[in-house]
């Protein structure tokens, strides 16, 4: 096994352009509270800064207005980016759009790229991703929203819910089933449909352990939506029928990727904070830096983040050179490893900041709600730990007598046989 994922010097540069930008200027936006007009209008100068920079958009490729970087650069990119909340929408790589911008430019005709994939990229729309139903849980074969065909249209019904940024969307990408008596990854397609359009209702938002009270038309709220007699033409299509679930995997393959890559970042950053804590809180007798507990803490964040790091640019660079499906078994190990590892950094922070790291003065609480989610979406812990195992099962036989490849007896009979007969 062989890998590598070096990058070139003058990237490096962008990088550490990144991380001041991020760190000065983007993450100060936390600490307001802007309406959805005020935060586009506070966005735009930053985002000319990363378009005058060759950043914008670089999950895509340069004929499609991104950069081509491939995963790996992404990965550290968005290393970079996950350091805040809001730097996601000034590189234009906020979720669910970066996601859909990918499938619209792999799927979509050259009508539907010209009237939701550009405006999407320019900032122009917003975009929603309807697949999850409350019955449905983690498996998109369960899906019952139907899409059923009248004449030259589709009429679609169902309940969709968590979907995030519903309330603001001009358009959503509704997964649906169009062939109930397929092979249960072959029932669902998706369809592009416009907000507005007759029978789509957003019920509410929903408020959260992340946002109990969300406003309403709020960006990264969830919400839930229904369908009700929803008539849409063929071209609403997206893809070919049947091909629902293969089309939410290869959004969700590299995007679990850039998941992980700003958990680090986030992940660094409690860290960063940990650190500077302990170098200047003294308690009983010395600073905490001292303590053996508090050395523990920053011992094992450090290596579980440069693990999680590691393990997470091996995934990027399989599916660089071997595709998507080659990294299947390291995506999910970073989606639920990476989750923990969130956790358990941003925890250790708020622990040694005390009173202070559990108040809304300093941003640990905020990182802290946020993190729990990452166990849920994109596919809960439990699901991820399956595949991992069932795929690295794969590679393993049961020997056909029952007994142990490495039974000693046998072995030292082999053993014997080798070394020591004549």
């Amino acid at each position: 096994m062989t890998w590598s994922f070096s990058t070139d010097p003058e990237f490096d540069e962008q990088l550490k352009w990144m991380r001041s930008f991020v760190d000065s200027q983007v993450s100060l936006l936390e600490t307001l509270e802007l309406s959805d007009e005020e935060f586009r209008a506070a966005i735009k100068p930053l985002q000319d800064e990363v378009k005058a920079r060759g950043l914008w958009a670089a999950h895509l490729d340069p004929e499609l207005g991104g950069q081509g970087f491939g995963q790996v650069k992404l990965g550290l990119m968005h290393e970079v980016i996950g350091r805040s909340r809001i730097a996601p929408y000034v590189f234009g790589n906020q979720a669910p759009d970066s996601g859909n911008s990918e499938i619209l430019a792999r799927y979509g005709t050259d009508e539907q790229r010209a009237a939701y994939l550009e405006p999407l990229l320019a900032g122009r729309m917003r975009s929603a991703y309807a697949m999850t139903e409350p019955d449905a849980g983690a498996d998109p074969t369960l899906l019952t929203t139907a899409a059923v065909p009248d004449g030259a249209e589709w009429v679609l019904d169902g309940r969709k819910w968590f979907i995030t940024n519903a309330s603001v969307a001009d358009f959503f990408i509704v997964m649906a089933v169009t062939d109930p008596d397929a092979e249960p990854h072959r029932r669902a397609s998706q369809f592009i449909v416009p907000a507005g359009t007759p029978g789509l209702v957003v019920e509410r938002d929903l408020g959260t352990m992340e946002d109990p009270r969300p406003r309403p038309a709020r960006l990264d709220n969830h919400a839930e939506v229904t369908l009700t007699g929803v008539r849409l033409p063929e071209s609403a299509m997206l893809g070919e029928r049947g091909m629902g679930f293969p089309i939410a995997q290869s959004r969700l393959g590299p995007g679990r990727i850039h998941h992980c890559m700003r958990w680090i970042g986030q992940a660094q950053r409690a860290l960063d904070m940990l650190c500077e804590r302990a170098l200047y809180r003294f308690a009983h007798g010395s600073v905490l830096a001292e303590k053996q507990t508090i050395q523990n803490w920053v011992a094992d964040s450090w290596t579980e983040l440069n693990a999680l790091r590691l393990l997470t640019l091996q995934a990027a660079w399989t599916i660089d050179t071997e595709g998507v499906p080659a990294a299947r078994t390291q995506i999910s190990s970073i989606k639920f490893w990476g989750a923990r590892v969130l956790h358990d950094v941003i925890d250790r922070a708020l622990q040694a900041h005390g009173s202070l790291g559990y108040s809304a003065d300093l941003p640990l609480e905020d990182m802290y709600r946020r993190a729990r989610a990452a166990r849920i979406y994109d596919g809960p812990d439990e699901v991820h730990r399956q595949a991992v195992a069932k795929r690295v099962l794969r590679g393993y036989r049961a020997p056909a007598d029952h007994i142990p490849t490495e039974w000693v007896p046998r072995r030292r009979e082999d053993a014997v046989r080798r070394f020591l007969e004549t």
